[in-house]
């Protein structure tokens, strides 16, 4: 789909003609995410450099009806980036500074479109610590983190985004700039905002600038890498752990996964004698004090093996394990369900969902990894090489309704840190109340009244 001559004028003299592209490889690039079920067709890519900017994209949006899709990283998991419908995509590529830095407050203020590893190493720099990770901190961008309340690897012991952002500059639907909670600890004063466009996905507005807290760095941590035969063993390990020790992550992957991994990476097995589940736990203690943890597992008979490092290179290779899992099933077109319970509930919700799983997907491989510490399970279904991503999706589609269904049995959600999207947006409803989806799409009249913010996605039709 092209973009209308007069349209392509009045974005060039906002951002520069050169700022504006329409070429077939630059709208394929960035009219998608990490999802591969929807063929990117957006009508051209913008390339804003600050909020300014930014207000009067939108406000050009909506004075000719042009349906915008912000793009970071495009790390996602569930098409929340992905322009199909001849949307301009507003790429924060070029919004990367970072802005400010105070050692008092312990804050450091940044563009959306700076690149997460890059607030990690600068907090790193000064001293600091920045503790929100992913396996996609190199690629993605702090204001998809922000719009989807990203999760990863520290969630047990750090929380999530949300927890770390404590001023917003927002462009809402209509053009407004707002300067949400500008970086208070404490601020008594009616609604708070900011925390309507955390997870939002771009639907109300577009984040441009964020104001991040930074915490003490932990220093260096110990890392276990633990071969456990049953999941309720797993539960049973953590918190045998937590109660001795102060745990950062705590990460589980099955031996698939493992699989999958040693394929991809070329590493080699950790262990000589494979195990059903493995658990990578991560702590702030040192070797004397968790080995004392370790032993008390083994002798329950919840560990059967396990190592513990040595230095902080064994600590990034024993990582290695679980962070390689998403890239090395990539090439499957793995359809992935976010999921997550209670932490006490993962064995019984695991037996469901697996019952369920060998009932209907006995054709296709499963793999399972996840933040169990947190409760948050990743179930992913590959793609039979033979099946059409059509197919393949829609089978998978079906059979999610009676996971979901499960996921609902157990008050759980449907997508514990990816987002909606498109991808999840129909089976909103196992999570949300009718009620609840209500008042979201009346939030969303009230920053967006024309439409113009990610359309369609999160909210169904």
């Amino acid at each position: 789909m092209s973009l209308d001559a007069e349209i392509f004028s009045r974005l060039s003299r906002i951002v520069g003609k050169d700022r504006v592209h329409t070429d077939s490889l630059q709208r394929e690039t960035y009219g998608q995410d990490w999802t591969r079920f929807y063929e990117p067709e957006p009508c051209a890519v913008v390339f804003p450099e600050d909020t300014g900017q930014v207000s009067r994209i939108v406000k050009l949006a909506n004075e000719v009806g042009l349906a915008l899709v912000p793009s970071g990283g495009r790390t996602g998991l569930s098409g929340g980036a992905v322009a199909a419908n001849g949307e301009l995509v507003v790429s924060f590529d070029r919004m990367n500074r970072i802005l400010d830095f105070d050692d008092i407050d312990q804050s450091v203020v940044v563009q959306a479109g700076v690149v997460t590893q890059a607030v990690q190493e600068y907090a790193k720099d000064k001293g600091l610590y920045y503790p929100v990770d992913f396996a996609s901190s190199g690629s993605s961008q702090i204001g998809g983190n922000i719009a989807t309340n990203a999760g990863g690897i520290k969630v047990l012991r750090y929380g999530l985004t949300r927890d770390w952002i404590i001023g917003l500059t927002v462009v809402t639907g209509t053009g407004d700039i707002l300067n949400l909670n500008r970086g208070l600890v404490k601020n008594a004063t009616g609604y708070d905002l900011r925390h309507l466009f955390i997870g939002s996905e771009g639907t109300l507005g577009l984040i441009t600038e964020a104001t991040i807290g930074l915490t003490r760095d932990p220093g260096d941590l110990s890392v276990l890498l633990l071969a456990v035969p049953e999941m309720t063993d797993v539960i049973s390990v953590l918190k045998v752990f937590r109660s001795a020790v102060t745990v950062t992550a705590f990460e589980f992957f099955s031996q698939q996964a493992l699989q999958h991994v040693m394929a991809h990476s070329g590493l080699s097995a950790p262990f000589e004698v494979p195990s059903a589940y493995y658990v990578l736990v991560e702590c702030e203690e040192g070797v004397d004090d968790v080995l004392d943890v370790f032993t008390e597992c083994g002798e329950q008979g919840w560990v059967v093996d396990g190592l513990i490092s040595q230095s902080v290179q064994q600590n990034l290779d024993f990582w290695k394990y679980r962070e390689y899992i998403s890239e090395s099933i990539t090439p499957f077109t793995p359809y992935k369900n976010d999921i997550s319970v209670r932490v006490s509930q993962v064995p019984a919700f695991l037996k469901s969902v697996e019952d369920e799983v060998k009932s209907q997907y006995a054709d296709f491989e499963v793999v399972w990894f996840g933040h169990i510490g947190d409760g948050n399970l990743h179930l992913n279904i590959l793609k039979p090489e033979t099946w059409s991503i059509v197919d393949f999706k829609q089978r998978c589609e079906e059979v999610s309704e009676r996971i979901l269904g499960i996921v609902a049995g157990f008050n759980g959600s449907i997508s514990a840190e990816h987002g909606v999207g498109l991808l999840k947006r129909d089976q909103l409803r196992f999570t949300r109340s009718e009620e609840e989806i209500a008042v979201m799409r009346s939030l969303k009249q009230v920053f967006d009244p024309n439409n113009v913010m990610n359309p369609g996605k999160l909210i169904p039709d």
